[in-house]
């Protein structure tokens, strides 16, 4: 256990690690945890709604996609073309003195997902490039001029039909249509939100 405890340690810096994208594009911004979080979120829903998916498999492969970065740090497209993340390395490493079946699964997943042959992990590449395309998209709400630029690579990279259906209704959606409706009941004076159903 002492080495499980030092791992979650280890794993709870992706919390303080900013993703290293957001400079380029001039606005922005995200811990890898975060990205982690709803990744996973969107690939086990995405897997959900597609028929004979391993949906827990999908979440738990985008959970365990970008734990090498403790070690590597977010290399993004610019420093890809300078510098080589040997998250290989970083990953034996951090599995080296797990317990062998966390050890196993986290190496498994990994693997599975870099590998990109089953449906699964090509889904979970999808669901990572979704979630990047969620944050473009609210930034292009916000009036980014390069996040167009950047939302056309990101739905190039898309591959799989639920990914792509999944990206033409976030393109076509607000940023803010999850809330704020623009009703006069709710936001002009002296009128109150319905009541809930």
């Amino acid at each position: 256990m002492k080495e499980l405890a030092r791992f979650m340690f280890e794993a709870g810096m992706l919390k303080k690690m900013r993703r290293s994208g957001y400079p380029f594009l001039g606005s922005g911004g995200e811990s890898v945890a975060d990205h982690c979080f709803r990744a996973a979120l969107l690939g086990y829903q995405l897997a959900l709604a597609s028929d004979g998916l391993d949906a827990p498999r999908v979440a738990l492969m985008l959970l365990h996609h970008d734990l090498a970065e403790t070690r590597t740090g977010d290399l993004n497209y610019v420093h890809k073309r300078y510098s080589e993340a040997k998250e290989d390395k970083a990953l034996r490493h951090q599995a080296r003195n797990l317990p062998p079946a966390v050890a196993a699964s986290m190496l498994e997943l990994t693997a599975e997902f870099n590998a990109k042959e089953t449906p699964e992990s090509r889904l979970a590449h999808d669901a990572d490039q979704l979630d990047l395309l969620i944050e473009l998209k609210e930034q292009k709400d916000l009036n980014n001029p390069y996040a167009s630029a950047w939302i056309h690579y990101a739905l190039k990279r898309l591959e799989t039909e639920p990914g792509k259906a999944l990206a033409r209704e976030i393109m076509a959606t607000d940023w803010t249509d999850w809330w704020f409706e623009k009703r006069d009941d709710w936001w002009a004076p002296n009128c109150h939100p319905p009541e809930d159903d």
